[in-house]
């Protein structure tokens, strides 16, 4: 039985490492790891790229660009929004070109990736708000079979009886 061991052991975690998510974005360590909240407070003291998402508000078409207006999330380790934790702030999704408004429905969740652009002023209902800009390289719209593939490998230990 003892050959068998290491043959058993490296099976049992290459199933579990394929059954974690991966990010959908390859990890760089020169991303800026702050939120739109933390950015739009002291827009001076950031620039750079990052990596964020949240849930699509509206979609706004410009002449030579889109406008995607995102309620901000914090991702988990394979970069999906998560609607529960508390939001980080808006910031506006700067799309090249024109974007379809199906394709980026009201309520989507999103994941993007892209420099920043400076703020904008604007107005959340009455509210004055100042929103972070991206320019977006890189975005992904999250379906619903995808925000459901989480790890379903669960360990446990259990105690039986049996009756005769």
């Amino acid at each position: 039985m003892r050959p068998l061991r290491p043959i058993l052991i490296a099976l049992i975690a290459t199933a579990l490492a394929g059954c974690a998510s991966a990010p959908i974005f390859p990890a760089t360590g020169n991303r800026i790891q702050a939120t739109p909240q933390t950015v739009a407070a002291t827009p001076e003291h950031y620039h750079g790229t990052v990596l964020w998402g949240g849930r699509v508000i509206a979609v706004s078409n410009q002449a030579d660009h889109s406008e995607i207006e995102i309620f901000a999330f914090p991702l988990d380790p394979a970069q999906r929004p998560q609607p529960d934790d508390i939001g980080g702030g808006r910031f506006i999704a700067l799309m090249p070109g024109y974007v379809e408004r199906m394709n980026y429905p009201a309520g989507t969740l999103i994941t993007l990736t892209g420099e920043l652009a400076g703020v904008r002023s604007g107005r959340v209902g009455e509210a004055a708000y100042v929103f972070p800009l991206v320019r977006v390289d890189k975005s992904h719209v999250w379906k619903a079979a995808e925000l459901k593939a989480r790890s379903n490998v669960h360990f446990g230990i259990g105690v039986g009886i049996g009756i005769r």
